[in-house]
């Protein structure tokens, strides 16, 4: 097992990545305030995974109460989220009781939030069960729900008091969805981390054959990463930007397509490339650059070309994104491979011509 720890002061927290931690109870009963739990799941990873941490939890003396929510992004809204805070009040959880997400990064954000609401704040464990969430949406407590007009725009920054990476939940990820999280892993390497981009282009295929020690290092690559820049940015007023690499063309595409036609991870590839594209055309990245980041997103099995959903449409739903400030779109693009800037200067004809260029 390898662990990490998330220095946020008095709100630390560790991040185990190993194989066989649902059965590790000694791992999850010291971040517990009393001997309650509400597990947060969905109708996919629940037949697979709960039956065995609720038998970890009792064996452990501990009531369990559960709410299994349907599986997918369509369904990360303010309706669903309600389905938890009516398990949570029927079951008359306090606000000391522990809430667990287990699965992939929809039930993570939506526990997290639902975790930060219900009697304005309760403890929260994250057991991400995708590879994205283990190497990305588990750590650094964000948490949110989707708008029609806006991917994650309804949410708040909480963290979790534990993440239990267990390895052995990514063996029965559908192959699209363990793609989805290689382009999280890869965005690491784009933005800080050049020699971990270097060891994926020459480790690509153990990861995408699940051989468990390829998988561990990048777990635990990405997450030290993570965690780094969480340490220093906890609320996203700088560095911790960087980490969207992708993201503000992604949304687009997700939100333009509908929630769930575009896998969260499909949409930052492709979105990546726009990225990319748009920073050839400001001379920081050569064309080699970006035929190399496309390749490797191409080996990864993930898209490298947005759908054509319409220039305007692009701008417009981009518009939206969180990380306008006072009407100016910050980009998070690429001054070298490994190491990524915001750039608050790119034009509407800059980013249209990027935009243009990726996409068929």
């Amino acid at each position: 097992m390898r662990t990490l720890n998330v220095a946020l002061g008095e709100r630390a927290y560790p991040i185990h990545i190993g194989r066989g931690l649902l059965e590790r109870a000694d791992l999850i009963l010291p971040q517990l305030k009393t001997k309650r739990v509400a597990i947060v799941t969905n109708d996919v990873v629940g037949p697979l995974y709960l039956e065995r941490l609720r038998a970890t939890l009792e064996a452990a003396g501990m009531q369990v109460a559960v709410v299994s929510l349907p599986d997918g992004e369509a369904h990360k809204d303010l309706p669903t989220l309600n389905r938890i805070f009516d398990m949570l009040l029927a079951e008359r959880c306090e606000r000391s009781t522990t809430l667990i997400a287990l699965g992939g990064g929809v039930v993570g954000d939506m526990g997290g939030f639902a975790a930060a609401c219900y009697q304005r704040g309760m403890p929260f464990i994250q057991i991400p069960t995708t590879l994205l969430a283990q190497v990305d949406s588990s750590v650094g407590g964000k948490t949110a729900v989707n708008h029609a007009l806006g991917k994650n725009m309804i949410g708040a920054f909480y963290q979790p008091r534990l993440v239990l990476a267990d390895i052995d939940t990514l063996s029965t990820l559908p192959v699209r969805e363990l793609s989805a999280g290689l382009a999280e892993v890869i965005k690491y390497g784009l933005i800080r981390d050049l020699e971990f981009l270097e060891w994926l282009e020459q480790n690509l295929e153990r990861l995408l054959a699940r051989e468990p020690e390829a998988l561990a290092y990048a777990i635990e690559r990405s997450c030290r990463n993570k965690a780094e820049v969480v340490a220093a940015d906890e609320t996203e007023q700088g560095e911790r930007a960087l980490l969207n690499l992708g993201h503000t063309f992604g949304h687009a595409i997700e939100t333009g397509l509908g929630y769930g036609e575009w896998l969260h991870g499909e949409a930052v590839a492709a979105g990546t490339m726009m990225a990319a594209q748009l920073s050839h055309q400001l001379g920081w990245l050569s064309a080699a650059d970006v035929e190399r980041i496309s390749a490797l997103f191409e080996r990864a099995g993930l898209p490298v070309w947005g759908p054509r959903l319409g220039v305007e449409r692009y701008l417009e739903l981009m518009a939206h994104d969180k990380k306008v400030e006072a009407g100016k779109l910050r980009l998070i693009l690429l001054r070298a491979l490994g190491q990524g800037v915001i750039h608050g200067d790119a034009s509407p004809a800059e980013m249209a011509a990027a935009i243009e260029a990726r996409c068929r």
